[in-house]
C-alpha cells in the first residue's frame, strides 16, 4: 500500500475498517497512524469507530508516542466501554507512566464480558503483587480462577502469593475442578522447595512447569565430545551478578579460580544496579558477556561460539533463567548450581552440583540432573573481612534483656507448621522475643494474628525493616539464637548468622532445601543445632534459650575463626569445585 496523505482522508469515505486492514500489515507503524486517523476523519457516524481507535493506540504505542496511545485507548473505551483488551493496554501504559493507582482503578472498574473478566484480574493482581498488595492480588487472582481455573501461571502466582503473605491454610478454600494434587503440581518450582520435602514431587512440579514453559530448541550446538582447550572454559549464566544473595556467595569464587588452569567466562542478564558487589564480580571475569538483549538462540550461539567446556547456569528455576538457551546445549557438559536448590530435571543439563550431607547418596535417584557432590560443603562464600556499622538493641528497638530469637528469612518459607513451632517455643521461655525481617504488610497482620491465637502477646514479635547488607550483619550480631524455617531452609542467611557467631537450630528433612543448614552446621562443627523432628527442634531451641551455659557452649563452638576456617575459606573452596570441574570437563 503507497504512503497515505492524511490531507486527504475523503478517499477512506464509507470504507468498511476491514477494507483498510489488509494493507496495513506492510506499512511502518508511522504510516498505519496516518491511514488510521485518516479513515477516523473520513468516517464520523462508522460503528466501526472502536476498533479504529484501539489499533491506532497499538501503533501509537510501537512509536513510543504514549500520550497519544492512551488518548486513543480512552476513545475506544468511551465508544466500546466493555472493551477489556482497550482498559487492559492503557493500565498497562499508566503503569509504564509511574502512574499504578490510576492503573489499578482502571482495572477494577472496567467492564467487560464474563469469557474475558480475567485478563483485567490477573493485571490487577499481578500489578498488586509487584507493590506487595498480597491480599488484594491473592483476592483479584482468585477471582479470576473462579471464572477460568486452567490456568496454570495464575495459579502459580496465587499460590505463591499465599505463600508470601502468609495466608494459612496455603490452599484457602481451593478452587473449583481443581484438586490439592492438583494444585500442588501447579504451584511453581520455587513455592515447591517451601511446600514439600518430597524430592521426587518437587521434580514432577519441576518437569510440569518446564513443560509448559521451556520447549525443546530444534538443535544441539556444542560437539558431544567436548574441546581441547589447554585451560578449562568455564562459563557462568546468571541474572543474578548483582547485590543479589547468589551474587554475595559466587563473588569469592569467581576471585579464587586458578587462571593458569581456568579461563572464565560471564554470560550476564542481570540489569545494571550500580553496586560495588556488581563490578567487584564483573572485575573477576575473564570476559564479561552481557546477553540480556539476546534471545535465548542468540545467546546459546554466543556460548557455543566461546567453546565453552563446563557452562554452570546458577538460576535454576527461578526468576530470570535462560533456560531456553540452555535448551540448545551450547556446551558439552552444563550444570545447574546455587541458585535453586532443588531438581531442575531439564534433559539438557547434566549435572546438579552439591554435596554428601545436602544430598545423600541414598537420596540421588529422586533428583534430575544427576547430583555432583563436591568435598565439603556446597555452598560458596566471600571470605573478605567486613567493617560493619556499631548498632545496639536499643538503636533496633530491641528489647535489652529479653533472650532474642531471629529469622530473616522471606516469609514465604514460613510455614504453618513451623510457625506453631515458634510459639510453642516462645511460650515454654516465657523471656523469649521473635526477630523476624519486615518482608511485607499482609504477612506481618497475619502472623501478628496466628500468635494472638497461640496466646502470644504482640510485643514479643519484632519486625526488622530491610537495611543494607553491613547493617544486616551487624543486626545478626544482636541476636541470641536463629530458628531456621522448613521444609525451606536457611541458605545464604544461615552461612551469615554462623558468620555471626550465631547459634542456628534447624530441622532436616530429605530434600536438598531442607538440607542446606545442616550442611552448613556440620561444616563448622556445631552438629548439636541439627534436629530431625519438630519436636526435636523445640526441644533444642527452648533448651539454649533457657539454660545459658547450653548457650555459651554453642555460642564458643563458633567463636574466633570458625567461620573462617570452613565455610569462609574460599580459596579451599574455589580449588575443591575445580576439582568437581575437572572430573565433568570432556576431551575429544
Amino acid at each position: 500500500m503507497a504512503p497515505l496523505d492524511s490531507a486527504a482522508p475523503t478517499s477512506f469515505a464509507g470504507l468498511p475498517l476491514e477494507a483498510l486492514l489488509p494493507g496495513l500489515g506492510a506499512l511502518p507503524p508511522a504510516q498505519g497512524v496516518a491511514a488510521y486517523r485518516a479513515w477516523l476523519a473520513a468516517n464520523p457516524a462508522s460503528p466501526q469507530r472502536f476498533a479504529a481507535w484501539f489499533n491506532l493506540g497499538a501503533l501509537l504505542g510501537q512509536t513510543g508516542d504514549r500520550a497519544a496511545a492512551m488518548i486513543a485507548y480512552r476513545q475506544a473505551l468511551a465508544l466500546k466501554p466493555d472493551l477489556h483488551q482497550a482498559a487492559v493496554n492503557l493500565g498497562l501504559m499508566l503503569e509504564a507512566e509511574g502512574r499504578p493507582g490510576e492503573a489499578l482503578a482502571l482495572w477494577g472498574e472496567a467492564l467487560q464480558p464474563d469469557a474475558a473478566r480475567t485478563a483485567l484480574l490477573n493485571q490487577r493482581g499481578r500489578l498488586l503483587e509487584t507493590h506487595k498488595r498480597y491480599a488484594e492480588a491473592e483476592r483479584a487472582l482468585h477471582a479470576s480462577l473462579l471464572t477460568d481455573a486452567d490456568q496454570p501461571d495464575v495459579i502459580q502466582h496465587w499460590a505463591h502469593l499465599r505463600q508470601k503473605g502468609c495466608l494459612w491454610p496455603l490452599q484457602g478454600e481451593g478452587i473449583p475442578g481443581l484438586s490439592a494434587e492438583a494444585l500442588i503440581l501447579r504451584g511453581g518450582p520455587l513455592g515447591a522447595l517451601a511446600l514439600t520435602d518430597d524430592p521426587d514431587l518437587q521434580r514432577c512440579i519441576g518437569e510440569a512447569w518446564i513443560a509448559r514453559k521451556v520447549p525443546a530448541a530444534p538443535e544441539r550446538l556444542s560437539p558431544a565430545r567436548g574441546y581441547a582447550h589447554d585451560r578449562i572454559r568455564i562459563g557462568y549464566l546468571s541474572s543474578d551478578f548483582c547485590r543479589h544473595a547468589m551474587g554475595f556467595l559466587i563473588v569469592g569464587l569467581l576471585e579464587h579460580h586458578d587462571r593458569d588452569r581456568f579461563e572464565v567466562f560471564g554470560y550476564c542478564s542481570t540489569p545494571e544496579d550500580g553496586s560495588d558487589l556488581r563490578r567487584r564480580i564483573i572485575a573477576a571475569f575473564d570476559h564479561h558477556v552481557p546477553i540480556g538483549h539476546l534471545s535465548e538462540e542468540e545467546a546459546a550461539r554466543r556460548i557455543r561460539a566461546d567453546e565453552i567446556d563446563v557452562l554452570i547456569d546458577l538460576n535454576g528455576l527461578t526468576a530470570g533463567a535462560r533456560l531456553g538457551a540452555l535448551r540448545w546445549k551450547p556446551a558439552p557438559v552444563q550444570a545447574t548450581y546455587l541458585g535453586y536448590v532443588g531438581p531442575v530435571p531439564l534433559p539438557e543439563l547434566d549435572w546438579m552440583l552439591c554435596d554428601a550431607v545436602t544430598v545423600p547418596p541414598d537420596q540421588a535417584r529422586h533428583y534430575a540432573p544427576r547430583p555432583l557432590p563436591i568435598e565439603g560443603c556446597y555452598q560458596a562464600n566471600d571470605g573478605r573481612d567486613q567493617a560493619l556499622p556499631a548498632i545496639s538493641r536499643a538503636s533496633e528497638g530491641l528489647p535489652e534483656n529479653a533472650f532474642l530469637l531471629c529469622c530473616f528469612n522471606n516469609f514465604y518459607k514460613i510455614t504453618p507448621q513451623v510457625f506453631a513451632a515458634w510459639m510453642a517455643i516462645l511460650r515454654a521461655a516465657p523471656h523469649t522475643v521473635l526477630w523476624l525481617t519486615e518482608d511485607n504488610a499482609t504477612g506481618i497482620a497475619n502472623l501478628r494474628r496466628e500468635a494472638a491465637a497461640a496466646g502470644i502477646a504482640a510485643d514479643r514479635l519484632v519486625f526488622a525493616s530491610r537495611c543494607d547488607p553491613l547493617q544486616y550483619f551487624a543486626r545478626l550480631g544482636l541476636a541470641d539464637l536463629f530458628l531456621d524455617t522448613f521444609p525451606y531452609n536457611a541458605g545464604t542467611v544461615a552461612s551469615d548468622a554462623l558468620r555471626m557467631g550465631l547459634p542456628i537450630v534447624t530441622l532436616a528433612g530429605r530434600a536438598f532445601a531442607s538440607r542446606m543448614a545442616t550442611s552448613l552446621l556440620t561444616a563448622v562443627g556445631a552438629t548439636d543445632g541439627i534436629a530431625t523432628t519438630l519436636d526435636d527442634y523445640v526441644s533444642k531451641a527452648v533448651a539454649l534459650a533457657t539454660d545459658p551455659a547450653r548457650h555459651a557452649a554453642a555460642r564458643q563452638r563458633l567463636a574466633g575463626d570458625a567461620w573462617v576456617r570452613s565455610l569462609g575459606d574460599t580459596a579451599g573452596f574455589a580449588a575443591r569445585m575445580e576439582a568437581a570441574y575437572e572430573r565433568i570437563v570432556l576431551r575429544p
